[in-house]
């Protein structure tokens, strides 16, 4: 398998990656599942951009970098920025159909989210994200330089230092040449040879017990880079959507931020006796409902562990039942495939695992530290989140950024690449109890959310990083002595992860943005981003 690009992951990132290039170049689009499998298409609330004359670059910028807890790079936050009009542009090209308002300067209607001062965010509907992966994948599947791959779980990045090839100069990087890709149909590895891997493969969000991410975001591009001797920083930071669904048969069904900002208020649940009713939000923080979400989702986990509640309500039922249905369809027809009528009745809602705001070191080309390798969106780290993400920031990064990893790569001579091995299975043998894996993967989610979740201690995180260390051990013999399989790859990358998170958690001695600390509960004066090198590096 030849290209000239190999993009792993079919979210907006690696979509948008995929059409600027297919002009000028072949490109492999490598799926762990279906293309619209992955967290793009579960996005709700929309895409932060300066529309609108009453709106500036500036207060953009300055709304992130609040939000980011200091820890933003100011110069990745104003170039996204000052290219979100562009990019919007770009898609409303594309034939993203944005939910129209024509007293809008720009004919669209904004809406606007916790942490934002302007209303900013473009959206269709309350399910923006499927409504952008369904206009890009119809153009992706149409393109005859495009091939697709759904249902092929990525093993392992190549590198040059892994062929035994010597550097052309010097103390020169290795370089990163394809990678093994493992079809799921036939259990059959392939190897895909390319001029340029690009990661685009979401969050790490499952590992941890409750997450509003899909099946798909086990952190696999962030493991590969790790393992191939690229930095990560940041991985401390992992952002809780404070309002998930809470119910028995709502597998992760998130209630967009949006609700807050057309007015939802947080309130206690009847279990809360006396105080049953009783709004929360300006006990904890004077922006009530749209504080940031790091705020509120430390305030819900709050009061839920003083009262001993399982959930609080969300309750936008003071609105128009006719406003609800038309701005909320999807979150309306939902709940109430349930029992609840959000008209009439307050949502219950838990805080969950949302959004990995580190990831892989990059420029604001996308380019990793191992020449010939990229990250894009959630899988990479160009600094713009900082301590915490802004809402509706993520998209407008997946754009922006892959419109300028895919010109980056153009700007590239094509040089072609060297002859690549086939994967060596000669050594491993069927295993012989899945169990294994099935046990561990519950473990490691189960103490994540329990040890290294909202609120943290040293020796919650410390017992954490025993248990991991144990757990890679038996991970990492497994690998070595049985034939892969999906689960066991998903389960070596979440380890990984896993451990980034813990190691980063504790060189931080401090709280600030997603990361709160009981131990260390003041703010340094001096923002410093975690940057973690592998040993091996």
């Amino acid at each position: 398998m030849k290209f000239d690009v190999a993009i792993v992951g079919s979210g907006l990132a690696g979509l948008s990656v995929a059409l600027h290039l297919a002009e000028t170049r072949t490109v492999a689009i490598i799926s762990k599942r279906a293309l619209l499998d992955g967290a793009s298409n579960w996005a709700q609330g929309g895409i932060a951009a300066v529309l609108d004359s009453g709106d500036s670059h500036q207060q953009h910028i300055e709304d992130t970098l609040i939000a980011g807890g200091g820890l933003c790079d100011e110069s990745a936050t104003r170039y996204i920025v000052e290219h979100g009009r562009e990019a919007i542009e770009w898609l409303i090209e594309q034939g993203v159909p944005f939910t129209r308002d024509a007293t809008a300067e720009l004919g669209f209607h904004l809406t606007r989210e916790g942490g934002h001062s302007q209303r900013r965010i473009i959206h269709a509907a309350d399910a923006t994200g499927h409504a952008v992966q369904v206009t890009l994948e119809e153009k992706v599947r149409a393109h005859p330089n495009i091939s697709l791959f759904e249902h092929h779980c990525a093993i392992d990045l190549i590198t040059s230092d892994k062929l035994g090839m010597k550097p052309a100069q010097r103390n020169a990087q290795p370089h990163c040449h394809g990678l093994y890709v493992q079809d799921e149909q036939t259990g059959k590895v392939h190897t895909f040879a390319a001029e340029h891997t690009v990661l685009a493969t979401g969050g790490a969000g499952k590992v941890y017990l409750y997450t509003t991410n899909p099946d798909t975001a086990s952190g696999d591009g962030i493991a590969m880079a790790w393992r191939a001797g690229c930095r990560v920083s940041n991985m401390e930071f992992i952002q809780f959507h404070p309002t998930c669904l809470y119910h028995p048969y709502a597998k992760s069904f998130l209630i967009t931020e949006a609700i807050r900002g057309e007015g939802g208020l947080l309130k206690l649940p009847p279990e809360a006796g006396a105080a049953a009713g009783t709004r929360f939000m300006l006990a904890h923080d004077e922006r009530a409902e749209l504080a940031p979400r790091d705020v509120v989702a430390r305030a819900i986990d709050f009061e839920i562990k003083k009262r001993g509640l399982d959930y609080v309500h969300l309750d936008i039922s003071h609105k128009p039942a006719a406003f609800l249905i038309e701005h909320f369809p999807t979150i309306y027809a939902r709940c109430l495939e349930l029992g609840i009528d959000i008209t009439k009745q307050p949502i219950p809602i838990v805080p969950a695992a949302h959004y990995t705001c580190g990831g892989v070191v990059t420029d604001l080309s996308g380019r990793a530290d191992l020449p010939g390798l990229y990250a894009v969106g959630e899988t990479a780290c160009t600094g713009l989140h900082g301590a915490n993400r802004l809402a509706s920031n993520s998209l407008l990064e997946c754009i922006v950024i892959g419109r300028a990893c895919a010109q980056d790569i153009e700007s590239k001579e094509k040089l072609g690449t060297p002859y690549l091995p086939d994967w060596d299975e000669s050594r491993v043998t069927d295993a012989d109890e899945e169990v294994v894996i099935s046990h561990n993967w519950d473990e490691l989610r189960r103490f994540m959310w329990n040890y290294v979740g909202i609120v943290r201690t040293t020796k919650r995180l410390e017992r954490a990083q025993h248990r991991i260390a144990l757990l890679k051990e038996e991970i990492d013999e497994y690998y070595r002595n049985f034939r892969i399989t999906h689960d066991l790859l998903e389960l070596r990358n979440l380890v990984d992860v896993a451990s980034m998170i813990v190691n980063s958690a504790l060189s931080r001695r401090e709280s600030r943005g997603l990361h709160f600390s009981r131990d260390y509960p003041e703010t340094l004066p001096k923002a410093i981003a975690s940057v973690l090198t592998p040993p091996h590096r």
